[in-house]
């Protein structure tokens, strides 16, 4: 099922950007111009979420020492 559905949307994916670009070509071109296109932002979206996904938990983890030594400079602290 994966294939079949990576070849649909590899075909429309193909057929739009064919469209955007200008560009007249055959319908295999088209498909397979769409399956690499799809592969190709599919891996290159995949590392950003990535590289966000680390970043977030960075930027959470300093939030959390930041409200940790606020709590602690508040109420513990004398």
């Amino acid at each position: 099922m994966p294939i079949i559905a990576l070849i649909i949307i590899g075909a429309a994916a193909g057929f739009l950007a064919t469209r955007l670009m200008r560009i007249d070509t055959d319908m295999v071109t088209t498909v397979v111009i769409g399956m690499a296109g799809a592969l190709i932002g599919g891996l290159v979206l995949r590392f950003l979420l990535t590289v966000m996904g680390m970043l977030a938990g960075f930027v959470g983890a300093v939030l959390g020492a930041l409200l940790l030594v606020w709590l602690w400079q508040r109420y513990f602290q004398k």
